[in-house]
């Protein structure tokens, strides 16, 4: 019998799913339970709602995502290296995910106008991870001294926020994408550098 973190990542897998391909605003808890060959009064003892689904899904990619970020802060690499890769990995992991099912864009929709805090935590942890990169570059020497980690942080999330969910923002390709992000950051990080 399994136990309840594997019902939980069932239900989990089967909600997102099913979302992806027919939209949240479709999907019902009573589909979800059929799709995990359960009652839709069992789902209720794991979840009270949809909109707790689609936050339990959102937190679990953001948990695989922030696993990423603390890998490449913690790897070997200059800082101007890793905030490259941060920016870039992201485009990529969205873009992909979002070309492959639009409809998970409604998930972050449904979150953003129901969930708002779930989006500016996620946000303020994405600053401080750039706030980490930022402060490593300053020690290592690659970076000039910066007065204000935390705001230089929010103004490079704020630049580079069209390529968090771009197919919102633009109906560009990949390649295009990439070299409009990469042009981006080479003026961002000739702004940081420390000048010998």
């Amino acid at each position: 019998m399994p136990g309840k973190n594997d019902t939980r990542t069932q239900i989990l897998e089967a909600a997102l799913e099913r979302m992806a391909h027919y939209g949240y605003g479709k999907t019902t808890m009573a589909e979800i339970a059929r799709d995990c060959g359960m009652s839709a009064g069992n789902i209720y003892r794991f979840f009270s709602s949809k909109i707790d689904i689609a936050e339990a899904i959102s937190r679990r990619a953001i948990g695989d995502v922030h696993q990423k970020i603390v890998t490449l802060i913690e790897g070997p690499g200059g800082a101007a290296e890793k905030l490259r890769e941060l920016f870039m990995s992201e485009l990529h992991t969205t873009f992909t995910r979002i070309d492959k099912k639009e409809k998970i864009l409604q998930i972050a929709d449904v979150l953003n106008e129901e969930r708002p805090d779930l989006i500016d935590e996620q946000l303020e942890a994405e600053r401080a991870f750039i706030g980490q990169i930022l402060e490593q570059g300053i020690e290592e020497g690659d970076f000039t001294p910066i007065a204000h980690v935390d705001t230089t942080a929010e103004a490079l999330q704020n630049a580079t926020m069209k390529f968090r969910f771009p197919q919102r923002f633009s109906t560009r390709n990949l390649p295009t994408l990439e070299r409009e992000l990469n042009n981006l950051l080479d003026l961002l990080l000739a702004g940081l550098a420390k000048n010998t």
